[in-house]
């Protein structure tokens, strides 16, 4: 179907926090918690090609990634001081879900190289997971590095010139991800997170130095990156870590409960900040459960405040998408489905269904402050197209002649304080990356571009 139908289910009515899934001809819906007198949640079908009659955005930048060291990967940010973001892609070994960074390439905006560094016949340019490719002004001296963790050590590699400025060794494996935290409580993510696929996690200064390590932490698998909030206010970052909180010392704060007397399933594949709080039970924080078939939201405690089941929900975007609902909405996805249509689900903060776009595929979604409203649009790479929070499409973004969308990633291209959109494409193994501007916004004052900002994950 190639047009846009916005439908509705039909309702729901259960008790407010009672749990349970809704077929509507046959497609399982998007269900939670709500209440008789909500509104009816809305249903777009955007599988397909863009309807013809939507608007169309052109590219403001088109870059053909580095066809020898470059890879799907793709983060962006300012490595050489000039004032423009470059492209950072990067290839990956991997073998049975072990795997570490074996190539990078940094393009400018014209699509030159700037450096080139690693080994490009040894790993692969496809994408499963978060590769471990970061860029971050680790020291906080105004220029950024690119930080990778590569076979059993981490590099950091100067963003001029990609030379390795210093590197450390790491354990074995433990090259998942690479994640900053302020564990030392300076005001500065300074600290360094590895971790292996779902075992272990390491902290390490910025020096090498081993900090602390943890293994199955609360007794449960990692998640697919550990994420830092502080959730005290005492300045340090606390690490959500799986079913577990940490410590800025790696020691375990709580575990999370699903369900009282039984044992959580799976592994928790997603941790988002709501909002952090003087009072842990007034934080909140959005989860969801690979194996436990959940979304939850709980407090800064670990206590559950409430949970939608019977989907195998990945990742979560939280934001003000729709203003005439109170709080904040989040957007996340169904994967691991049967049907060819792939939901992106919205919920409000207690849990309630606003409403789904199906589409062929949404693993890779965003939101993005396209209009400047202060409301924010849902960007999914496929069908490469903004939606409203009433599921209406705002625009389409043009790409190539059967090229297929592959990554959406919100980016900060020029400082100004707007929000634009970066889309990655694929067609005979040649891989691309477009630029989208939106309209300009008063500039902040930053000192540079943001890019894809600090931990770029895909979960």
């Amino acid at each position: 179907m190639s047009s846009d139908r916005s439908r509705l289910t039909r309702r729901v009515s259960i008790v407010a926090g009672a749990l349970t899934i809704a077929v509507a001809g046959g497609v399982a819906v998007c269900v939670g918690p709500t209440r008789a007198a909500d509104a009816e949640p809305f249903e777009t079908d955007a599988c397909g090609a863009p309807p013809a009659d939507s608007p169309l955005v052109a590219p403001w930048r088109t870059i053909t990634l580095d066809a020898q060291y470059g890879g799907h990967w793709v983060v962006a940010g300012d490595v050489d001081g000039d004032g423009q973001i470059e492209i950072v892609s990067a290839q990956n070994f991997n073998q049975t879900d072990d795997h570490f960074t074996s190539a990078v390439a940094v393009q400018k905006l014209d699509g030159s190289v700037l450096w080139r560094w690693g080994q490009p016949k040894l790993g692969r340019r496809q994408l499963h997971h978060d590769v471990a490719c970061q860029i971050h002004d680790l020291d906080n001296n105004g220029t950024n590095e690119v930080i990778v963790a590569a076979d059993r050590q981490l590099v950091i590699l100067d963003g001029r010139s990609g030379q390795p400025a210093r590197a450390f060794p790491i354990a074995q494996h433990a090259s998942d991800c690479v994640v900053f935290a302020d564990l030392s409580g300076t005001g500065w993510p300074a600290e360094i997170l590895v971790k292996t696929r779902y075992g272990q996690i390491w902290a390490h200064a910025a020096d090498g130095r081993l900090l602390w390590t943890v293994k199955e932490p609360g007794g449960y698998p990692t998640a697919h990156q550990p994420w830092p909030v502080d959730l005290d206010g005492d300045g340090r970052d606390e690490i959500l870590a799986g079913y577990a909180a940490l410590n800025s010392d790696g020691s375990v704060r709580w575990v999370f409960q699903a369900e009282q007397g039984r044992r959580n399933r799976g592994h928790a594949d997603c941790w988002r900040v709501v909002r952090v709080a003087q009072r842990p039970e007034d934080t909140r924080l959005v989860m969801t459960m690979c194996g436990g078939n959940a979304l939850v939201m709980t407090d800064g405690s670990g206590k559950l405040i409430w949970r939608v089941t019977g989907q195998h929900y990945e990742s979560v975007d939280v934001g003000e998408i729709r203003n005439d609902v109170p709080g904040l909405e989040l957007v996340v996805d169904v994967d691991h489905l049967s049907t060819p249509s792939k939901p992106l689900c919205l919920f409000d903060e207690r849990g309630t269904p606003l409403g789904r776009i199906d589409t062929d595929y949404t693993r890779h979604h965003i939101l993005v402050d396209w209009t400047g409203d202060g409301v924010a649009e849902i960007g999914t790479a496929l069908p490469r197209a903004l939606f409203d929070g009433r599921g209406r499409r705002v625009c389409r973004f043009a790409i190539g002649e059967s090229e297929r969308p592959s990554l959406m990633a919100d980016v900060d291209l020029t400082g100004d304080g707007g929000r634009d959109v970066l889309l990655t494409t694929v067609r005979d193994g040649e891989s691309k990356v477009y630029l989208y501007r939106s309209r300009p916004a008063d500039p902040p004052g930053r000192k540079r571009p943001a890019g894809t900002g600090l931990n770029y994950t895909l979960y």
